[in-house]
């Protein structure tokens, strides 16, 4: 989506400040969600994640700021004023109602007549796939199809926004993966525009068009997928998504940083020669194989420690390099194999300049 066209914008949030006593949960924070989009809100527990979330919806009113949403200024309107559906945690399905009655509530809170609800709920459990379990009540349900349901529910009214609040975290790891390529099919073929809260990077990678980090109240980066991993703006985002080593070092020239006693090409961003930095890399990155003679960021190392964990290894190495701190390789299965690695085996490895990020000292 383009950045900036805030005319184009379905939803805008602007200088969104909320405030517990003395406690400030959202600091200034700006967005745009576009019709159609899926957005993740991604950060760790107590970053603010949630918070937004309900100031969408109006279950906490901010401090400051406003939330536009269609054109319509809904910075004050009650939850029941705001055009939303929502989908909860703990599902929060109504136990003594069966499932047509829970999905049907909303519309016969709307007076929608009869007819086209029964109609409206038929189709509805179909498309999450429970039209021969309307009769259940809730705790007949599995968590899987217990999470179905609020979403049809949440979806019953034809809401203009969705949102989810970390709706897989009460589920099991097999029956999350499943559900999360459901619940992204199931956008992709309503075209609602979806926000979900999550702490759960996978899920976020997965299923979102965009990723929003958060940490500690403010917007950290905004961006693809692949932007958000690829390209980390701070060394917090680099640090919460994907496994990422840390080295510290400092600028010595244009491009190249001095780490222990080595030497090492990498973009420096602009930083002044001088300064400290820290030299961030992601596991997956340290080259093992194919390596020439002449190539640059070549490190010999030895492995301490060696964690089988199924489709690769993940190899602790240690070199003067690293100044004492930890870093860490994924090397597969195969490479393990045919070089006949173990604990204090001897190794080049290599650092592609071109992989390395620098933030500045301070960041880490």
């Amino acid at each position: 989506m383009p950045e900036g066209d805030r005319e184009g914008a379905f939803l805008k949030i602007t200088g969104l400040t909320k405030k517990f006593g003395d406690f400030t949960a959202l600091k200034d924070i700006s967005l745009d969600v576009y019709e159609g989009e899926f957005v993740c809100f991604l950060g760790p527990s107590g970053c603010g994640k949630t918070t937004l979330l309900r100031a969408i919806a109006g279950l906490d009113i901010q401090t400051y700021g406003s939330v536009v949403q269609a054109g319509r200024d809904i910075s004050a309107l009650p939850p029941a004023s705001r055009d939303f559906g929502i989908v909860f945690q703990s599902y929060a399905l109504f136990p003594n109602l069966t499932v047509t009655k829970n999905v049907a509530y909303g519309l016969e809170n709307t007076k929608t007549p009869a007819d086209r609800i029964k109609v409206k709920v038929r189709e509805l459990l179909e498309l999450v796939g429970l039209h021969d379990q309307g009769d259940k009540y809730p705790a007949q349900l599995s968590g899987g199809q217990q999470q179905r349901v609020a979403l049809a529910r949440a979806m019953a009214t034809s809401p203009g926004l969705l949102l989810l609040d970390e709706p897989l975290s009460a589920l099991d790891a097999r029956v999350r993966i499943h559900l999360r390529t459901e619940i992204k099919d199931l956008q992709r073929r309503i075209g609602v525009t979806t926000i979900m809260v999550t702490h759960d990077q996978e899920e976020a990678l997965t299923m979102a068009d965009r990723i929003v980090v958060m940490n500690d109240g403010v917007i950290e980066q905004i961006g693809t997928p692949e932007e958000i991993y690829a390209k980390p703006k701070t060394s917090f985002v680099a640090n919460f998504i994907g496994s990422t080593n840390f080295v510290p070092g400092t600028v010595v020239e244009h491009d190249r940083v001095k780490a222990g006693d080595m030497l090492l090409e990498c973009e420096t961003d602009g930083v002044a020669i001088g300064k400290s930095i820290v030299m961030a890399i992601r596991t997956e990155d340290i080259n093992a194989q194919d390596i020439r003679e002449g190539d640059g960021n070549v490190i010999d190392v030895s492995i301490s420690h060696l964690e089988f964990l199924g489709s690769f290894y993940r190899a602790h190495l240690d070199s003067p390099a690293f100044s004492g701190h930890d870093v860490n390789a994924d090397f597969s299965v195969n490479l393990v194999r045919r070089k006949s690695l173990e604990v204090g085996s001897r190794l080049p490895v290599r650092l592609p300049p071109e992989l390395i990020r620098v933030y500045p000292g301070d960041q880490q």
